[in-house]
C-alpha cells in the first residue's frame, strides 16, 4: 500500500514520525512517501526538515493518507488551497488517517460532516471549532469511521496505526509490530487516561 503523508510548516514530529516508525518497518507492503502543498523542504519548531514532493503529484489519491497535526494547523486550516487538496485527495484515498489536531484540517474539508472523530486532549476545544456538524468524541484514544480513523494527541497516532495494522492483518500481526518497536500498544481504542471527561 502507498501511504502518502502530508506535511506543512510546524508539523508535530511524533505525528508524523511514530506511524512512519511503524508503516516503514513494513516494506514489503507498504510504501512511504512525504508530501506538501508546494512541494520542498518542509522544518518544524524541533529542528526537523524533510524533503516533499508536491501534493499534486497524488492524482488518484493513496491507498493511506496521513495528515499529522502541529501548532502549524493553527495556521492552514485557514489555507484555502490546502485543504481544497486535502478534500480532493481524501475523496480519493482508500483510508484516511489523522493524528492530533491533523483532525481539524481534514474537519474543515466537510468529510467529517455527520461522522464520529477525536482529537488532542489539550487541544479539543479549538479543534471541534473546525467541524461543528462533526460528531465528537472526547473519550478515545482513537476512533474509527468507515475510512476515517482520527487519534487524540501525538503519541495516540502510533496506537491508531497499530490499530489499523490489527484492522487490516489481525492482532497478533499487530502486537509482533509493536513488540519489534519495543512499544507498550494501548490496544483499546476507547481507553484514554489523558481525558478528564
Amino acid at each position: 500500500m502507498t501511504v502518502a503523508v502530508l506535511l506543512f510548516n510546524n508539523f508535530e514530529t511524533l505525528d508524523a514520525f511514530g506511524p512512519v516508525e511503524i508503516f516503514g518497518r513494513l516494506t514489503d507492503q507498504y510504501q512511504v512517501s512525504f508530501y506538501s502543498l508546494a512541494g520542498g523542504l518542509i522544518g518544524n519548531a524541533h529542528g526537523v526538515s524533510v524533503m516533499t514532493k508536491n501534493l499534486a503529484e497524488i492524482e488518484n489519491g493513496s491507498d493511506i493518507f496521513l495528515i499529522p497535526g502541529g501548532y502549524g494547523t493553527r495556521e492552514e486550516v485557514n489555507n484555502a488551497l490546502l485543504i481544497d487538496m486535502i478534500r480532493k485527495i481524501s475523496q480519493q484515498s482508500k483510508y484516511v488517517l489523522t493524528v492530533c489536531t491533523g483532525t481539524s484540517l481534514l474537519a474543515k474539508t466537510g468529510l467529517l460532516d455527520g461522522k464520529n472523530a477525536t482529537s488532542n486532549k489539550i487541544a479539543f476545544d479549538w479543534v471541534t471549532t473546525q467541524g461543528p456538524n462533526v460528531t465528537w468524541v472526547r473519550r478515545a484514544r482513537w476512533v474509527v469511521d468507515g475510512k476515517y480513523y482520527t487519534s487524540s494527541g501525538v503519541s495516540a497516532g502510533m496506537d491508531m496505526t497499530l490499530g489499523f495494522l490489527e484492522n487490516i492483518h489481525g492482532i497478533e500481526f499487530a502486537r509482533n509490530v509493536a513488540r519489534t518497536i519495543e512499544y507498550n500498544w494501548q490496544e483499546n481504542k476507547e481507553e484514554d487516561s489523558f481525558c478528564t471527561q
